[in-house]
Order: structure tokens, then C-alpha cells, then sequence
């Protein structure tokens, strides 16, 4: 007899007693409040303005809220509350995020030294490197080792955090010439609705993990991907192309759009201890 194995988030809920399943990972929670606290001195070294300091709040507060509140167990028993959660990691937490400049307050904490150790990466390679990411997780067999694996759980959300905060960077600077981050944001929106119509369009349920959670929540598995499809599928879309119209829009009113701006080179934020940086600091698309 072999040992029933719980997912990180723990056994799927019933509806009754979703709202008392918080998720009080110690760990986590430690990990969550370093790091708020890392930026909040390394702000304060850099300068950083309140804009800057709201918006990471409010980017990591969606962050921490999609990976500690009911939505966590929620996200066991239903797929399409799984792609809601990703949705807000990708679509709100990590575009917030990188208005905050956290790459800015960390370096501030860094030596002199450390500080000339830099990672480039461009739009280009941030979107297909999300994109990767996106499909991969949301794959039958790599999405099963996920509620297998603690750790493979926690791969899944930092290569989608991580991937999310490239792309977001690329899109929210002029890195690149404004052109490139109009066919980003399109080829990302592409790419987030081809997925989510295959997983609306399928007539069949490709994900057996809530094949007998779903119902408790009045959706066969098969109305339960679709809805999660729905999710990616429009949203994703959305958002990515609302990026890429008002980075032309913006290329329209500004003839001097594609030419980098040579301000900061600490706008991005450490992902696992590796700093990706550019030249640029990130501006408002409108």
C-alpha cells in the first residue's frame, strides 16, 4: 500500500470550509517578510520615490496574497482556480513589482563589488523564456509532478514569477526600441491565447487531478478546464495587447521611442540571488 501523497497547499477543500484554509507556511512567510523588508532598506538607500515604493507594495501584496490566502487549497481542487492564480502572479503581481524598481534596492544593499556582476536580458528573450514557462506548467504531466513534489510545486512559481518579471521589464521600459516591445506584447498575447483556447476548445479532461474535487464545486472537470482556459485565454490576451497598444500609442506621440534611455542600470529585481539589469528604468507604457 503505497502512502497518499498531499499536495503543498494540502487536500482539496469543500466549499463550507475554504475560508478557514489560509496557508501559514512558516517558511514562507519568513521568506516574504525578508524580502519586503530587504526592499523597504534598500528603498530607502536608493532613493527610491513613493510610486516606486507603492507599486512593489501592491505587486507583492497580489504576490503574497495569490500564495497564502484560501486561493492556495482552492487551487488544489479546481483547475481554473490554479490559472486564476497564475493569472494574478503574471498579470498583476509582477508588472507592479517591477514599477517598483527592486532591482534598484537590492543592489543598494550589495558591495561595491558584487554590484558590477550584472545578467542582461532582452524583451525578446524574456517573452519566449515565459512563454516556455507558461506552456510548460500548464502541461498534463508536468503540471501532475506538481502535486507530487514540494519542490517541483515551488519551481512552477518561480520560474512563472520570474519569467513574468523579464517580460514585464522588457514591456515597461524603452529596452529594445519601442517596436520590439509592440511585438512582444503581441506575440505574447498570441501565444497566452492559443493555449487557453486549446484548453477551452479540448473535449475531453486533460488534467485527472480534479476529477473528483471538481464536482464538490458544482463543475465537471471538463467545465473546469474550460473556465480555467477562459481565464488565460481572454485576460491574457487583454492585457498584453492593452501593453502593446499603448507602447505604439506611445511610439506614435514620441518619435524618440526607440532610442534606449541611459539612466539606470538597476531596474530589475534578483530572482534567486541573480540580478537581471538594465540600462533602462521602467516608465508607464501610456
Amino acid at each position: 500500500m503505497t502512502d497518499l501523497v498531499v499536495p503543498y497547499c494540502g487536500t482539496a477543500p469543500l466549499p463550507g470550509a475554504l475560508a478557514a484554509r489560509w496557508n501559514l507556511d512558516l517558511v514562507l512567510i519568513a521568506i516574504l517578510v525578508a524580502f519586503g523588508l530587504a526592499y523597504a532598506l534598500g528603498a530607502g538607500r536608493a532613493r527610491l520615490g513613493v510610486g516606486e515604493r507603492a507599486a512593489f507594495a501592491a505587486g507583492f501584496g497580489v504576490t503574497a496574497l495569490a500564495l497564502v490566502s484560501p486561493l492556495c487549497p482552492l487551487s488544489v481542487a479546481l483547475f481554473s482556480a490554479r490559472v486564476g492564480q497564475h493569472m494574478l502572479i503574471a498579470l498583476v503581481g509582477a508588472p507592479l513589482v517591477v514599477l517598483g524598481r527592486p532591482g534598484a534596492a537590492f543592489l543598494a544593499l550589495l558591495p561595491a563589488r558584487a554590484k558590477r556582476v550584472t545578467l542582461e536580458i532582452g524583451p525578446i528573450t524574456a517573452g519566449l523564456l515565459f512563454a516556455v514557462a507558461l506552456w510548460l506548467w500548464h502541461m498534463p504531466t508536468p503540471y501532475a509532478a506538481t502535486f507530487r513534489s514540494d519542490a517541483v510545486y515551488w519551481l512552477m512559481h518561480v520560474t512563472l514569477f520570474g519569467t513574468a518579471c523579464l517580460l514585464w521589464h522588457g514591456l515597461l521600459t524603452r529596452e529594445g526600441g519601442a517596436l520590439v516591445g509592440v511585438a512582444v506584447g503581441i506575440g505574447t498575447s498570441i501565444q497566452m491565447g492559443f493555449l487557453g483556447a486549446i484548453l477551452t476548445l479540448a473535449d475531453h479532461p486533460l488534467f485527472p487531478e480534479h476529477r473528483l474535487s471538481a464536482p464538490s464545486w458544482g463543475l465537471s472537470p471538463l467545465a473546469d478546464q474550460q473556465l480555467g482556459g477562459v481565464l488565460m485565454w481572454v485576460p491574457g490576451c487583454l492585457v498584453f495587447v492593452l501593453a502593446a497598444c499603448l507602447t505604439l500609442a506611445r511610439l506614435m506621440r514620441d518619435p524618440y521611442a526607440f532610442r534606449p534611455l541611459e539612466t539606470d542600470r538597476s531596474t530589475f529585481c534578483s530572482v534567486n540571488g541573480v540580478s537581471a539589469v538594465s540600462r533602462t528604468r521602467p516608465v508607464l507604457l501610456g
